[in-house]
């Protein structure tokens, strides 16, 4: 009997010890739980601060222009960014052309957008077409390179 009552009393005991740790845990869990919510509505209220999204910001635009719109200032600066690079790619084969003895600068005309090359005009043979594509492709940002020069013999060229 002395054993069934140390059983049931230790099995009291262990079940009110266990109920206190998981009380515990679930105020501890509870509290971080409120402080990381705090902090992501901080957070979100900084946000829309920043981008001019409160209520009254968004009234007085709506009566100012009739539309919302918000751009976002890294995409804003990729763009900026992308299109310094094309114009460095323009720059960079069109210098490369000038060097070039057999090619004219004057008569390939370069556009790229987003890295992708396109060179237009006219040559005096395919060869010229080859070294036209490669001296584009070796410079640096250049992904794609397309072609639409055409092959158009130069006055005074009577060799083709």
């Amino acid at each position: 009997m002395v054993l069934i009552l140390g059983c049931l009393l230790g099995a009291a005991a262990l079940w009110f010890y266990t109920d206190q740790q998981a009380k515990q845990k679930v105020q501890t869990a509870g509290g971080h739980l409120q402080a990381v919510t705090r902090e992501a509505s901080a957070a979100v209220q900084e946000k829309l601060r920043t981008l001019n999204l409160g209520t009254n910001d968004i009234k007085r635009e709506l009566e100012r222009t009739g539309q919302i719109v918000r751009t976002k200032a890294r995409e804003a600066g990729e763009a900026i960014s992308d299109a310094t690079l094309d114009a460095r790619i323009t720059g960079a084969i069109k210098a490369r052309l000038v060097a070039h003895a057999k090619l004219s600068a004057l008569d390939i005309s370069v556009n790229t957008t987003a890295g992708v090359v396109t060179l237009s005009g006219a040559v005096g043979s395919e060869q010229e077409i080859s070294q036209a594509m490669l001296l584009a492709m070796e410079v640096d940002g250049v992904s794609k390179v397309v072609s639409t020069l055409q092959v158009r013999p130069r006055a005074g060229d009577r060799s083709q």
